[in-house]
């Protein structure tokens, strides 16, 4: 059977909740939702449009809807293994979340523990023991690579000439330790690849809107990058009594009144562009305008927005292989 990744499409994008931040117009993507054969709720996936062009090439990320978890509203597709979910309900969301993307054979799904850290794994066949890190490679066909998260970005970067692909988790910590950098760095040791054929799509995750960190992280970027700056925006809190009545919230310390604390939000999408362009990734090839996790709980999980009760979205990246149980043919 030939995949097919897109059924219906909506150009629409995604609002975030703050209005003030909007995502950047070059990049889009857009939601597939799943035909008559998979049983309401409706299976939905997104997809990057520039890595949707990879005949060669299956990819998804996944979204909350349709699958056969309880805990997390109903109906939820959580595809990783938390503790307020059963093994077989995950088992079960795991295999339509696969056969929407037309594999049959879940053998090759490989997953890691991941530990926010920069530890890159190259696989040219499923591991014998569990492997712990925050990134995944290879150039074999058949291997499904796959990350989890709730918050943290996914990131894919495939060599359109080599046909080698890597996914990688960037929370906030292993963006500081440049987990996307170095992937592009072990792709190109590994592989011979040229980054300037590669194409990176950054899936959802918590956006600048929503994404409020304290000073000490600030502290860890600006240790790291030049731009360290450019990435993070100050909110001051704002209070409309003491607008109103500011004599009443005078106090003896300069200026003569207490001042209101000043929060601070993160852009970690950016902050990943920014590694994927400095390590020779053409701008022009990177999808980064996937939808905010906190903002959209209702069509994906968000670890900070839930209170931690929630599930596990998954981004898979895989090379098609001829004539395999995968159920693609073309290659």
């Amino acid at each position: 059977m030939d995949f097919s990744p897109i059924v219906v499409s909506s150009r629409a994008p995604l609002a975030p909740r703050n209005e003030a931040f909007s995502p950047r117009p070059d990049f889009q993507y857009y939601r597939t939702v799943a035909t008559k054969t998979v049983p309401k709720p409706k299976l939905q996936l997104l997809h990057s449009e520039k890595l949707a062009k990879l005949p060669w090439l299956i990819h998804a990320f996944s979204t909350r809807h349709g699958g056969v978890s309880r805990p997390y509203g109903g109906n939820a597709l959580n595809l990783g293994f938390t503790k307020q979910d059963t093994h077989a309900a995950v088992e079960r969301n795991r295999a339509l979340f696969l056969k929407k993307l037309g594999i049959t054979n879940a053998r090759t799904l490989i997953t890691l523990r991941q530990i926010h850290s920069d530890l890159i794994h190259r696989v040219e066949s499923p591991p014998e023991h569990s492997l712990s890190g925050d990134g995944l490679i290879t150039n074999t066909s058949g291997l499904l690579l796959a990350i989890l998260t709730a918050d943290c970005l996914p990131i894919m970067v495939v060599d359109k000439k080599k046909r080698a692909i890597g996914v990688f988790h960037a929370g906030w910590r292993g963006t500081v330790k440049r987990i996307v950098e170095k992937g592009v760095g072990e792709m190109q040791r590994y592989f011979g690849s040229d980054a300037r054929n590669m194409i990176a799509a950054i899936g959802p995750g918590v956006q600048t809107c929503c994404y409020q960190v304290g000073e000490e992280v600030r502290q860890k970027f600006e240790a790291q990058f030049a731009y360290a700056a450019e990435l993070f925006r100050e909110v001051k809190e704002s209070d409309p009594v003491r607008e109103k009545y500011p004599m009443l919230f005078l106090s003896a310390r300069a200026p003569g009144h207490s001042e209101l604390p000043v929060n601070l939000f993160l852009n970690l999408v950016e902050a990943n562009r920014r590694q994927l362009i400095d390590a020779g990734v053409p701008a022009k090839n990177i999808d980064a305008s996937s939808p905010c996790t906190a903002c959209h709980t209702d069509l994906l999980f968000s670890h900070r927005a839930e209170k931690s009760i929630t599930g596990r979205l998954m981004a898979l990246a895989a090379k098609r292989r001829k004539n395999s149980a995968h159920g693609a043919s073309r290659g």
